[in-house]
């Protein structure tokens, strides 16, 4: 039983490990394709946070956001794959984090091709998001397993 769940914690992360592994490839001098791709989306991000807040949010190099995305999946896929309620934390910011700036279909028009195709990426990355909140609350909701006390001996006089 161990193993399957073992099994399929490593299945789970697949995703997250081959796209961290895909990027760690491309990453090069400036970020790669992923901080060019990255660029203009956090542009538009940084400009709703500033109208609708009121807080400027600071300039950041989009390679050091790209590899802060390589290690968070990184870090949190080996510590999910060995049962730890960290890594799913470190995974879960990971995805509320990326999946409104990656898969910003709310800037389209609803008939527009971008909208659906950004539409169905932001619900598989919710998907993803609800999976990892229901690995930690079932890691929560499982009772710890206690050592085995043994019966006391009956005195004999």
């Amino acid at each position: 039983m161990a193993f399957i769940s073992f099994l399929g914690r490593v299945l789970f992360v697949s995703v997250f490990i081959i796209s961290a592994y895909q990027e760690f490839n491309e990453f090069g001098v400036d970020g790669g394709p992923a901080a060019k791709s990255l660029r203009p989306k956090f542009n538009v991000f940084s400009k709703h946070v500033t109208t609708h807040t009121g807080f400027q949010v600071p300039h950041v190099e989009m390679k050091l956001l790209v590899l802060g995305a390589i290690i968070m999946k990184g870090l949190g896929s080996l510590l999910f794959i060995f049962g730890s309620s960290l890594g799913a934390f470190i995974l879960l910011l990971h995805q509320a984090i990326a999946a409104p700036i990656l898969y910003d279909f709310y800037n389209y028009d609803a008939d527009k091709k971008e909208f659906a195709q950004l539409f169905v990426k932001f619900t598989q990355n919710l998907a993803l998001l609800g999976a990892l909140l229901f690995f930690i609350g079932m890691k929560n909701s499982m009772p710890r397993r206690s050592p085995k006390k043994k019966a006391p001996k009956a005195k004999t006089n």
